[in-house]
């Protein structure tokens, strides 16, 4: 501006604060554009030079942190492959903390300070309730992919339906014939754990019958798993007729304790397992299963996320995705025709 027009003028001659005035000549901050035009006119009037006005840079997005300190197994690899390529057809950068050696990183404690994300995708995450819940208080936002814990009130998450998956198993088991059905959990404080035992009693209850505990083994979802605990209800007196396992791996491992006793699947023992993973198909004869929509899940999380960050209105805080019993060989013997269940033979 002319040097005889000053800002304190211009508010005067405009009826604004010297801070509107001042956000309009250096472009600074939000102005409506009623007010852009009283400080232009006013400068017009004072004989002052117009502002040119300076088109702002944007300041650069923060990324999004997918945190998933697990080995990227079919199951996870899945779900962090979804939700980062999402992430990238938003334009937005990914910032990935994967891997079993950042299971106890302190991440999650210093994210609300740190400036490094402007929200998180937390892949089954093993931190306490306290940490989740300071993540809440600070407002960080956050959406939780399948809870290990339950989840603060009021936090966003998603999973798959893990109570009708595994009712939907249990039920296929009884069709034919099953009564004696061993169970293999996950770990015993899992959240999907717990609901899957809930679905399994529940299928069970249907049909009159009470879970038996001496026939629930719990442990980590692996190969060795199913060795152990597979090996375990085989060798008790009255062993199971067949055993539903937490995933795919560790019915693996209960083929394994099978063939070491001399057992066929399906003739002498149905196994099933859980997430229809490419290791249900390398089984002989292939694994019956639940497929659970990890691709998808990944998706929305990205979406709910856009909208916390957005602070677009959500119109629920728990999603549950529909599951899909996959029935093959390993529960079906050859000849036998699949009936009833809430899935597909394939």
């Amino acid at each position: 501006m002319a040097d005889k027009v000053t800002v304190r003028a211009v508010a005067e001659e405009s009826g604004l604060s010297i801070a509107t005035v001042s956000r309009v000549i250096n472009a600074q901050g939000q102005v409506s554009e009623s007010a852009r035009r009283r400080v232009t006119e006013a400068i017009e009037r004072l004989g002052g030079a117009t502002p040119q006005t300076r088109p702002r840079m944007p300041k650069p997005e923060l990324p999004i942190l997918v945190r998933c300190p697990y080995q990227l197994s079919d199951y996870f690899g899945g779900l962090v492959t979804s939700a980062a390529e999402t992430l990238a057809l938003a334009g937005r950068q990914v910032l990935l903390d994967v891997g079993d050696s950042r299971l106890a990183a302190p991440v999650v404690k210093e994210l609300p300070g740190s400036r490094t994300a402007a929200g998180a995708i937390l892949i089954l995450p093993p931190e306490s309730v306290e940490d989740l819940e300071l993540l809440q208080r600070r407002r960080f936002p956050v959406v939780i992919v399948d809870p290990r814990k339950p989840v603060p009130r009021g936090m966003v998450s998603i999973a798959a339906a893990h109570t009708a998956g595994a009712r939907a198993i249990t039920r296929h088991l009884m069709e034919r014939g099953h009564r004696r059905i061993g169970v293999i959990s996950g770990p015993a404080d899992w959240l999907t754990g717990a609901d899957r035992i809930a679905g399994h009693l529940a299928a069970l209850s249907e049909a009159g019958l009470l879970g038996r505990p001496e026939l629930v083994r719990h442990g980590e979802p692996a190969i060795f798993t199913g060795v152990a605990a597979g090996g375990e209800l085989l060798d008790l007196p009255e062993r199971p007729t067949a055993i539903v396992c937490f995933n795919d791996k560790v019915a693996v491992g209960v083929f394994q304790a099978a063939a070491e006793r001399g057992l066929r699947v399906p003739r002498d023992l149905a196994v099933t397992g859980f997430d229809d993973s490419e290791m249900s198909l390398a089984t002989a004869p292939m694994l019956t299963t639940v497929r659970q929509p990890l691709r998808e899940m990944g998706r929305i999380a990205v979406t709910m996320l856009t909208r916390l960050l957005e602070r677009q209105a959500l119109d629920a805080l728990h999603i549950e995705l529909a599951t899909e019993l996959v029935v093959r060989g390993s529960t079906v013997a050859d000849g036998d025709v699949p009936g009833g269940g809430e899935g597909a033979a394939r």
